[in-house]
């Protein structure tokens, strides 16, 4: 219980000295992960996400992802997979930004290890995106790596952070920088649901961003095996 209660005082911290940058809105992201075993070796990746400028409202972004996973092993995962992202960025402080469509595939690995109490989680990601502002086309690369560091406080719940940096292979390098601190909460074996805040770093904006996230990750090992049999 000491360490639930350490957690919300350093997230509490964390929410009060954010700095409202960028729009100076206090954005709210909310999303969805999944990862759905489909046999001993493969599984799906799928998310959806809302993104929006102020909380819950002003709609900026949003977010579809899925992928094809191939488990090596219990620490280590490759993906292929394709993302669509529809972006709104006309915000008020943004008038010259216009409205686009991305198309996105990316290969990805994920490693993990754990020390002591501390789990880790390595996710090294590249992109290739294909942007439609309307009146132009554009094709960009981008490669990102997160990591990402879980402390159990409980059974229940636990503490998750995160810091993932972007750099673009094209132009100027460095994209964008994400700092992310959330408490989570296990629901069950296989759905966890976290609450926490983001600090987007631009290189000429920072945003704040809240963020609900629910995570389920049901095993569809057994209905695969009904098909079979009944076929």
């Amino acid at each position: 219980m000491k360490k639930v209660l350490l957690g919300l005082i350093f997230l509490c911290s964390i929410l009060t000295n954010a700095q409202e940058t960028g729009e100076n809105s206090l954005g709210t992201w909310h999303m969805y992960f999944g990862t759905n075993k489909v046999s001993e070796k493969f599984s799906i990746h799928t998310e959806g996400q809302l993104r929006y400028y102020e909380q819950a409202d002003n709609f900026n972004q949003l977010l579809l992802r899925t992928g094809l996973n191939y488990h090596i092993n219990s620490d280590a995962i490759v993906t292929m997979g394709y993302g669509y992202i529809t972006t709104d960025g006309t915000f008020e402080e943004f008038p010259d930004e216009t409205n686009s469509r991305e198309h996105r595939i990316f290969e990805q690995l994920i490693l993990k290890n754990k020390v002591g109490e501390f789990l880790f989680e390595h996710r090294y990601r590249l992109e290739q995106r294909f942007l439609d502002f309307g009146e132009t086309t554009d094709t960009q690369h981008r490669a990102r790596y997160r990591l990402q560091v879980t402390l159990p406080l409980t059974d229940i719940f636990f503490l998750n952070f995160y810091d993932e940096i972007f750099l673009n292979l094209q132009d100027d390098v460095f994209g964008q920088n994400r700092l992310y601190a959330a408490l989570g909460v296990n629901v069950t074996n296989n759905l966890s649901v976290q609450a926490g805040y983001l600090k987007n770093h631009f290189p000429s904006a920072n945003f704040d961003r809240l963020q609900i996230g629910v995570t389920y990750n049901p095993d569809l090992r057994g209905i695969f095996k009904k098909n079979d049999s009944g076929s």
